[in-house]
């Protein structure tokens, strides 16, 4: 009965939820022409963020399979791929840490099939906003774009996790923000690679930082 109530009622219960808490959200979106460079786009590109910064724009891309989520084979994981296909994603189950390269491959025949797919920037154990090179290796191997993107609520709650996650309160004021699109040679070697990693963490950084200034 608890595996049944984990697996098959709670995804329900947490997409209720989700869709009541966001609902109640008022958005502005900083970038806003950044947000329509990508969703113009013809083809492929890869949507990274922080882990702690998931929740909002979780709610804000629902409802689109075309894009794709690398959910990790856990438990926890069983449930979030749940509640991710009822928001409307699809997704390739895998992690950083266990089947790294069978949901590399996935990822990789999403965007030379010009999927779209979405990455977190400091995978699913930290270190905490240190990008992981994996988004750009990834970028590197099929010439998507990475584009960075991010939120901030001017109420919230902030969990003693180690991504120091985000949950915004009802009735919240919300920003988004985007970073510039990064591009990735095919021919670039580790030093390009780490170089654009960096490059990568201290955009979104940037837009985080930015995202929590309300005035």
């Amino acid at each position: 009965m608890k595996k049944f109530l984990f697996n098959y009622v709670l995804p329900y219960l947490l997409y209720g939820v989700v869709q009541l808490l966001c609902r109640t959200l008022r958005e502005k979106n900083l970038n806003p022409e950044g947000e329509n460079y990508f969703q113009n786009l013809p083809g492929k590109y890869i949507l990274t963020l922080w882990h702690g910064r998931i929740f909002y724009l979780f709610y804000h891309y629902r409802s689109r399979p075309d894009y794709y989520l690398l959910v990790s084979p856990s438990a926890d994981g069983d449930l979030l791929a749940r509640l991710a296909r009822l928001m409307g994603y699809s997704v390739i189950r895998g992690s950083t840490f266990k089947q790294a390269k069978a949901g590399a491959r996935s990822l990789i025949k999403v965007l030379r099939n010009e999927g779209r797919i979405i990455v977190v920037a400091d995978g699913s154990r930290g270190p905490r906003c240190q990008a992981q090179p994996g988004c750009i290796q990834l970028a590197r191997a099929t010439g998507a774009p990475v584009i960075p993107m991010t939120y901030d609520a001017e109420r919230k709650i902030e969990f003693n996790s180690w991504d120091r996650f985000a949950l915004p309160l009802p009735f919240s004021r919300c920003q988004l923000n985007f970073g510039k699109p990064i591009q990735v040679p095919r021919e670039a070697g580790d030093d390009a690679v780490q170089a654009k990693r960096r490059e990568m963490e201290a955009s979104l950084n940037h837009i985080t930082a930015a995202a929590g200034e309300f005035s």
